[in-house]
């Protein structure tokens, strides 16, 4: 990996600060009725779709499957193939993931093994190219393009995840129709999404995925939703024509059963690892509170100081968002891919999301940063949390404050008592979630 390598510089003044105490706090976080065996639901959801089901046997499916960690997303895509192949068609995998995996067709394919999916667990061919079609300009210099295994074929399922984008409210955010428009418009797809900043996620991409259904032979959509805790809680069949209707309707219950802080205001928020496996911002906006786009307002809750103190394994160096943040740990930056992170960047267009912020020498530096500069006085009243990851957040490490704030509310449950954060020899955080 391209990794930056960082001195490590000595504040002592820092070390006679004083950390709060933490109390772990178990949180209510909504729930749904999760999936058991996806074979069936699979299978009926397909089954019910009009334009795929009228095929001849023997037609040629791409299935296009993406790069965000959807939970099963291998079993979801053995159980299409099968599905498809029990109708006698004869389906392939495409990558729909626009400029991830480096921006390779072997990236992409080593992306989909990382989610188990590989030739041989989904019975299929996978075909990866970033090569795409072309199906005209839709505005001046912005034209719509479309991935060229799929284009070909004779039918296309896209599948994907509707949940809540990590920028700002908007009717469509992320799910089939996103993929139609950037995970299948592949580098390019992604690019024109991006340039023109915040109009091209809430107008560009809605007409670049128009101009696709119009003219590539997309035949079905399988939208998938989680809940707070990850379980797969919706398996749904959608005609092509639905496509727009059904993201919207499922967006709205797919925010409403995201994991929140129950916050408006901290002082500091601590989180142990970020990764794009946990978001397409390391970090979460609506947990963070910071999206930073320029010219939008920010999320709530306002939290006065950010830190990170490392990367999930997963990420593989690509710490997108991490420029968000105001401290980060030595360790997590010397394992930062920074060729990722800057495509990401670069593709984006939300450069400052690349950036790195002021490095320190270890979790306990970082954390003591963090109460040093927080806006706060006096430790006693420092409303400050810690965090696993913006998707964990069914237990929390909290301040005294915050939890006074919530300990009368339904499902709070304290499960210790308030303590000092503990270190190893090294300042690494042992009393992690």
């Amino acid at each position: 990996m391209d990794s930056p390598r960082f001195p490590i510089i000595e504040f002592p003044h820092l070390d006679n600060v004083e950390l709060p105490r933490f109390r772990r706090v178990r949180l209510p976080q909504p729930l749904g009725v999760a999936i058991g065996d996806l074979a069936n639901p699979v299978s009926q959801a397909l089954a019910g779709i009009v334009g795929l089901n009228r095929l001849a046997a023997g037609a040629s499916i791409a299935v296009a499957i993406g790069s965000r960690g959807i939970s099963r997303i291998d079993e979801v895509a053995i159980a299409v193939v099968a599905y498809l192949k029990q109708r006698g068609y004869k389906p392939f995998i495409v990558p729909g993931m626009g400029s991830h995996g480096g921006g390779t067709a072997e990236g992409q394919v080593s992306v989909l093994g990382k989610l188990g999916i590989t030739e041989e667990k989904v019975g299929c061919e996978i075909r990866s190219t970033m090569e795409t079609v072309d199906y005209g300009e839709i505005e001046p210099g912005i034209r719509s393009r479309f991935d060229k295994n799929a284009a070909g074929a004779d039918g296309v399922v896209v599948v994907n995840r509707v949940k809540a984008h990590t920028s700002f409210d908007r009717p469509i955010e992320s799910g089939i129709v996103k993929m139609v428009a950037v995970g299948l418009g592949k580098q390019e797809g992604a690019l024109n999404v991006h340039l023109t900043g915040p109009r091209g996620l809430s107008e560009i991409l809605p007409k670049l995925a128009a101009r696709a259904l119009e003219r590539a032979p997309i035949c079905a959509g399988l939208a998938l939703m989680e809940d707070a805790a990850k379980n797969l809680i919706h398996v749904g069949g959608v005609e092509v024509a639905d496509f727009f209707t059904n993201d919207e309707k499922l967006l709205k219950i797919a925010k409403s059963m995201m994991a929140l802080l129950p916050f408006d205001q901290m002082d500091g928020l601590i989180v142990e690892e970020i990764g794009k496996d946990i978001s397409g911002t390391g970090v979460d906006p609506a947990i963070s509170g910071r999206a930073d786009i320029r010219g939008l307002s920010n999320p709530k809750p306002f939290i006065h100081k950010l830190a990170i103190l490392g990367l999930t394994v997963k990420s593989e160096g690509n710490a997108m968002g991490i420029g968000l943040a105001d401290y980060v740990t030595h360790e997590a930056v010397e394992n930062l891919d920074l060729k990722s992170i800057y495509m990401n960047g670069l593709t984006a267009t939300l450069v400052e999301k690349s950036r790195i912020p002021v490095v320190l020498k270890n979790d306990r530096v970082v954390m003591k940063a963090v109460a040093a500069t927080c806006w706060q006085i006096e430790t006693a009243k420092m409303r400050i949390a810690h965090i696993r990851n913006s998707l964990f957040l069914h237990e929390v490490m909290m301040s005294e404050p915050l939890y006074e704030e919530i300990r009368e509310r339904d499902g709070v449950e304290a499960l210790s008592e308030p303590e000092p954060p503990r270190f190893d020899n090294q300042g690494k955080l042992t009393s992690r979630i």
